[in-house]
């Protein structure tokens, strides 16, 4: 975040879509999520559980959202339609990640993922009913192939899916909604209220449900706080949290129903790259496609107009 990008942000209201600034938001984003997907299970694996590590995230919130709101003077839009768009943001996100937990636990995750990465489908059937949002051949294009690779990064059926019954796929249905319609949100708001104030919504959001989070944490297991538990966890939550900000600015500038599915296309797609990268394994045949098909959609989704 460089001063001459935020300063560059107007005060309010939602300007004209322009591509280069929507763009290199939204890559930004890709490549800070994509870096965090590729490390994001460090933490759990070292002993600090994902629940300990959801409070750690909403806390590598503060700094990002008090440095943007300081660079706006700590003006904050209070009116009532801004505090309600702005914890409806931050609710909707933080709330669909407490879902998640319960999902991953009565579920298997290689289904479970797979749901939940069809959220842009929710923001761009949205945008496209409620706000009017369209694109052209390239962009369309490009949307049918993001949401065709999504599910391909996480699918990985190594067992039957017996036993699980149905509420693992009503939970992610219900974290795929929350997410989704964040996003629209998070668009709509931008037309009426400073960014700024959006990211500080959230992160306000993420701090109320922290109790919740403690409260769904087995302590009757060791976790542990060394160095490489919650310090480490914050280090990899800060990549997410100033991502999640730079989204915001994203839909700023951009179309929903463009920047929706390359966020969400996108991310996995440096992701798989880096852990490929990392740890010198060759993904399957359904990932190698999903990686090709995400590919060629970031292409045309950063052409589209």
């Amino acid at each position: 975040m460089t001063d001459a990008v935020l300063a560059s942000q107007p005060q309010s209201g939602t300007p004209a879509p322009n591509r280069h600034r929507w763009l290199m938001f939204a890559l930004t984003t890709v490549v800070l999520w994509g870096i965090w997907g590729a490390f994001a299970g460090i933490s759990a694996k070292r002993g600090f559980p994902e629940t300990l590590t959801y409070c750690v995230w909403a806390l590598t919130m503060i700094p990002p959202a008090l440095i943007v709101l300081r660079r706006e003077r700590w003006h904050l839009d209070i009116s009532p339609k801004a505090i309600f768009y702005g914890l409806a943001i931050g609710l909707l996100g933080a709330g669909g990640q407490m879902i998640l937990f319960r999902a991953v636990t009565v579920g298997p995750a290689y289904l479970v993922f797979p749901v939940v990465s069809l959220s842009p489908l929710v923001t761009i059937v949205m945008s496209f009913l409620f706000i009017g949002e369209r694109t052209n051949k390239l962009g369309i294009v490009g949307v049918l192939l993001a949401l065709l690779a999504l599910p391909m990064f996480d699918y990985n059926p190594t067992g039957a899916v017996t036993g699980y019954g149905v509420g693992w796929f009503l939970l992610a249905l219900i974290v795929m909604a929350c997410w989704g319609v964040q996003a629209y949100f998070m668009k709509l708001a931008n037309a009426s209220m400073r960014a700024e104030s959006i990211f500080f919504y959230m992160m306000l959001s993420g701090l109320v449900l922290i109790p919740v989070a403690v409260l769904m944490t087995d302590f009757s297991h060791p976790v542990n706080w060394g160095w490489d538990g919650p310090w480490l966890a914050a280090g990899i939550q800060m990549l997410n949290a100033i991502g999640a900000l730079m989204l915001v600015y994203a839909f700023r500038y951009g179309k929903a129903i463009v920047v929706a599915p390359l966020s969400n296309a996108g991310g996995p797609l440096v992701t798989a790259t880096l852990s490929l990268a990392l740890e010198g394994a060759i993904p399957g045949p359904l990932k190698i496609a999903g990686l090709f098909l995400a590919l060629i959609a970031s292409v045309f989704l950063a052409l589209a107009p």
